[in-house]
C-alpha cells in the first residue's frame, strides 16, 4: 500500500501509512452503555474508536455529551476517538438537532479535549468551513465524508468527491457506497486507487453490505486507510468483527503487496 502523500498522525496512530487502521464502532445509547462498549472495545486495541453519537439518547445535551466523550477518553488511554453524528439521510439515527445545534455540539466536544477526529458530511457543503474552522481551533483532525445507500456512483464521480474533500479542507476523505453488483465493488475499488494517485491527504472507502465486505478486508492495497469492524455491536451494514478483521489484514497485506 502507498502511503499517502499527507498521512495523518493521531497520538500513537498513523492514518495512511503502510497499513490501513482498524476503527470499532460504539453506540450505545446512555452513558453507562458507551462506557461498557468502550471498555470492552478498549481491550480488543483497535487503532480508533468511533463514537457514533446519533444513537446516544441525550445527544441533545451537550453538557451530558462532552462528560460521556472525557469519560471515554480515560477508559481508551492514548487510542484516538473518533466523533461522529450521521444524519438520517447518510444511515444514521434519527435525531432531533438542526445543523446549527450539532455545529454547537461539535465545538462543544472539540472543547472538551476528549476526541480526536470529527467525522462530518460533505452534503452540508456551505458549513463545511465553520466546522474545519472549529477543528483546528482544537486541534482535532477532520474527516468529511461521503455515503450513498442506494447505489454506487461512476469512478469518476467517487474520485471527484474525494477531491472534493480535500480541496473543502479535511484532513482525511471518506467515501461509502452500496453495490448492486460485484462489478459496483470493483468501481468502488478502482475509484479508491484512483483517487490515492490524485489527492494528498488518507483516504477511507467501503463498498457496504455483503456483497462489498471485500472492500473491508482487501480495501487497503487499493489505498483505503482504515476499516471499521464490529468491536460490539455494527454501525454499518457489512461491518466484520474486529478478530476476524485483523486476521485476514495480517495476511492479505503480508501476501498482497
Amino acid at each position: 500500500m502507498a502511503i499517502a502523500k499527507r498521512a495523518v498522525r493521531v497520538r500513537n496512530v498513523l492514518i495512511g501509512g503502510d497499513e490501513p487502521c482498524i476503527c470499532a464502532p460504539v453506540v450505545g445509547a446512555d452513558t453507562k452503555q458507551v462506557l461498557e462498549e468502550t471498555r470492552q472495545i478498549t481491550e480488543k486495541k483497535p487503532h480508533l474508536i468511533e463514537w457514533r453519537a446519533d444513537f446516544f439518547e441525550a445527544i441533545r445535551d451537550e453538557q451530558e455529551v462532552a462528560a460521556t466523550s472525557r469519560k471515554m477518553r480515560a477508559i481508551a488511554g492514548d487510542i484516538p476517538i473518533l466523533f461522529t453524528v450521521r444524519s438520517e439521510q447518510e444511515g444514521g439515527q434519527p435525531i432531533s438537532l438542526t445543523e446549527e445545534e450539532k455545529i454547537r455540539l461539535f465545538e462543544t466536544v472539540c472543547e472538551s479535549g476528549a476526541i480526536d477526529l470529527l467525522d462530518y458530511e460533505l452534503a452540508h457543503g456551505t458549513r463545511i468551513p465553520i466546522v474545519r474552522e472549529l477543528t483546528r481551533r482544537y486541534g482535532v483532525r477532520l474527516v468529511l465524508s461521503y455515503h450513498n445507500f442506494d447505489h454506487t456512483p461512476s469512478k469518476e464521480e467517487l474520485v471527484a468527491k474525494m477531491r472534493q474533500a480535500e480541496q473543502c479542507g479535511a484532513d482525511i476523505a471518506k467515501a461509502a457506497v452500496m453495490p448492486k453488483t460485484r462489478g459496483d465493488v470493483l468501481t468502488l475499488l478502482q475509484a479508491t486507487e484512483e483517487a490515492r494517485k490524485e489527492v494528498d491527504i488518507p483516504l477511507i472507502t467501503m463498498s457496504m453490505g455483503a456483497l462489498g465486505a471485500i472492500t473491508r478486508l482487501a480495501g487497503g492495497l487499493f489505498g483505503s486507510a482504515v476499516t471499521f469492524a464490529v468491536g460490539r455491536q455494527s454501525s454499518a451494514p457489512g461491518q466484520i468483527p474486529i478478530e476476524d478483521v485483523r486476521t485476514a489484514l495480517s495476511v492479505i497485506m503480508t501476501y498482497g503487496q
